[in-house]
């Protein structure tokens, strides 16, 4: 594994990438691109020597165990086997890739600590939130349904929850700027709505407290408030304490 910069002519910058050499079948160079980093001038106003940074962790990745897998492509699936694979998510996966989210956590998450890798995580809650919204125990136990690997624990995802939230507001910054360069946003109506979800008990603390349910409950709810432009896309969304009224939860971005 090594670091590969690659230069833009068109535009005068320079591209990073993780690459692999390996040989082929017949014995002949062969270089294959193992990830995408992104634009150096871009990294370079999120981190100091992004050159350096990247180069100890092609260095890294070359010290694991690659695995190369070849599948034949002419050959029929197991319809057996297949049956208990879910091949609809790869529809998510490929807007997952388009709002380049697998990128952003992975940046979130280099100066951080822990073991466990928090992009994969989140990308198995939000394919499971939409197909399969379970517990985090339950979406766990069906990892094997997608063909990603999936390798960590139940308490790595419960780890890794405070390092989501932290990191919330700058994920909707985000998923704003790819979704406006993607797909288009269309400000010209805006629509908020503000609803709540409950707790079973009654301890109250931070946003957990007691107010007005929409389902009648009188334990401590959160207050939700989220807009969405006119084409009914998410912009943002923010949390606030079950006591807060709907309109004390109107806010500016």
């Amino acid at each position: 594994m090594y670091l590969r910069r690659v230069p833009i002519k068109e535009t005068s910058r320079v591209y990073l990438e993780i690459a692999q050499s390996y040989r082929d079948g017949r014995g002949d160079p062969k270089t294959k691109i193992y990830e995408k980093i992104g634009y150096l001038d871009e990294l370079e106003k999120e981190m100091n020597d992004p050159i350096a940074y990247f180069t100890r962790y092609a260095k890294k990745l070359g010290e694991r165990k690659i695995c190369r897998v070849e599948i034949p492509l002419n050959e029929q699936i197991d319809r057996k086997n297949a049956r208990s694979k879910n091949y609809g998510y790869i529809v998510l996966s490929k807007v997952y890739h388009e709002l380049e989210l697998d990128r952003f956590f992975n940046n979130m998450r280099r100066n951080k600590k822990f073991e466990y890798n928090s992009e994969s995580i989140m990308r198995l809650l939000v394919y499971s939130r939409v197909l399969y919204p379970y517990s985090k125990k339950r979406t766990l136990e069906i990892k094997d349904k997608y063909f990603d690997c999936f390798d960590f624990s139940l308490d790595d995802i419960y780890a890794s929850l405070t390092h989501f939230a932290e990191c919330s507001e700058a994920a909707q910054r985000h998923l704003h700027k790819k979704v406006t360069e993607r797909y288009g946003r269309d400000t010209s109506f805006i629509y908020y709505d503000v609803t709540n979800y409950y707790y079973e008990t009654d301890c109250q603390d931070g946003e957990r407290m007691k107010g007005y349910s929409k389902e009648n409950r009188r334990t401590p709810i959160t207050q939700v408030g989220m807009a969405i432009d006119k084409k009914r896309i998410p912009m943002a969304y923010k949390l606030f304490p079950g006591n807060t009224t709907d309109v004390e939860t109107y806010w500016s971005r």
